[in-house]
């Protein structure tokens, strides 16, 4: 048996959640590592869809065990939303459910400093979703966030609310702006906590046991590489490690105990929100990526960018994540295109670089350099292996791996859990 980190390897976005729920058939155990229910992890099976925020998705298979672990931040109220939302319709979710005690909390004053923290760039904004991530994660790091261990003791917990809530109302009156409800909010947590202290549990001990009885485990990463906040386009990023290290803190497994790491790439590029986007296509063509593969957010509706495959950017990510094994998503989505690009390397003044700037300013001005090919104009919708492909369309498969430096594990030609097929180990 293996533990296995899966992980974005460009902006978010890339179909994790399908590729999870399609590797969960072989799964025991699924973590979530990090994050907060700024992801949204989509799964469509047979007629019905499910978009997951918290909820690892392995939650739409019975025997697995779904764990949300420390590295993950997390909304009380959300969760339970979302759980009760999954229970409505007929998913077993708190049955199989585990909550990391170490996971950190977000209250209704997250969000608002996070509206008011983004309001204030302006122009400079950051396309945060606004669901108080950030502000959360610097709580955390400051050592003054609410674990949710915290909810455990319902007295100790409102006292530690109210605390908190009064320090951040302070600094919205300070600055004229609305001022959060206490009352009013502590009453909506208060009432999902006999739901949810259920589910608390040491889950790094849970997660080591695990390994130790020889299950198979899945480590499910949130958003994308590039949107790392150490290794991203910064500050265009999110609060939190998005690459597959994360998966060891965020999860409580050893280094030593990871087997494999797959890496999801999407058929060409996408990105929500601002910063660098070299292969950014604002032309009939990107609209048609947009329009073809529902390039609109989970969590928020907002249409994503869509570009060209960038090998520069994908090479580099596949280094940083030692992802092995790549799943391939969206392929489908390139079925009517009668030319394909693919960025090989950027112009930086006046320069061919073929490795990722540093600095986000020089990614701004990297223009990208392009090869061509052909694209295959038939539907791959209904291809179920790897030979069954258009000669064109394995020809441009083989290209980004080459260009990538990683092997093929899995494929993706559509929406649907039986659209999918796995071509190596």
């Amino acid at each position: 048996m293996a533990s296995t980190v899966l992980v974005g390897l460009q902006w978010g976005d890339e179909g994790k959640g399908k590729i999870i729920d399609y590797m969960t058939e072989r799964s025991d155990v699924v973590v979530r590592f990090q994050g907060g229910n700024n992801a949204g992890h989509t799964v469509e099976i047979g007629a019905e869809k499910f978009v997951l925020h918290l909820v690892p998705s392995g939650i739409l298979r019975e025997g697995i065990l779904n764990v949300i672990g420390n590295g993950v931040v997390v909304n009380p109220v959300a969760l339970w939303e979302e759980i009760d939302a999954l229970q409505r319709r007929g998913v077993a979710a708190s049955s199989r459910l585990r909550l990391s005690g170490r996971s950190q909390l977000i209250f209704a004053y997250h969000c608002l400093m996070d509206g008011f923290r983004e309001g204030r760039l302006g122009d400079r904004k950051l396309g945060t979703t606004r669901r108080g991530i950030g502000p959360a994660y610097a709580d955390k790091v400051s050592r003054t966030g609410i674990r949710a261990s915290a909810m455990a003791d319902a007295g100790r917990m409102e006292a530690l609310f109210r605390a908190q809530a009064a320090e951040y109302n302070a600094i919205f009156r300070q600055a004229g702006c609305e001022v959060l409800d206490v009352d009013a909010e502590w009453a909506k947590v208060k009432a999902v906590l006999p739901h949810l202290v259920p589910l608390l549990d040491d889950t790094a001990l849970l997660v080591n046991r695990a390994a130790d009885a020889g299950k198979e485990i899945l480590f499910e990463g949130a958003q994308g590489t590039w949107l790392d906040i150490d290794y991203g386009t910064y500050p265009y990023v999110t609060s939190s490690n998005t690459t597959s290290g994360a998966a060891c803190t965020g999860g409580g497994l050893a280094p030593c105990r990871i087997d494999r790491v797959v890496g999801v790439l999407k058929a060409y590029s996408t990105r929500v929100g601002s910063g660098p986007f070299p292969t950014e296509l604002q032309d009939a063509t990107g609209d048609l990526l947009r329009t073809r593969g529902g390039e609109y957010g989970a969590t928020t509706g907002r249409p994503r960018r869509c570009g060209w495959f960038d090998a520069v950017a994908t090479r580099y990510a596949v280094m940083l994540n030692g992802a092995s094994r790549v799943a391939l998503t969206k392929l489908d989505v390139l079925d009517s295109l009668p030319v394909l690009r693919i960025c090989t390397a950027y112009q930086l003044d006046g320069k061919t670089i073929t490795d990722m700037p540093v600095d986000s300013a020089d990614l701004e001005r990297a223009v990208p350099v392009y090869e061509e090919m052909p694209g295959w104009q038939q539907d791959t919708t209904g291809v179920r292996s790897r030979r069954a492909l258009p000669k064109a369309a394995r020809a441009y498969v083989a290209r980004l791996l080459e260009l990538s430096g990683t092997k093929l594990q899995i494929v993706s030609v559509g929406p649907k859990r039986d659209q999918t097929f796995t071509v190596g180990r």
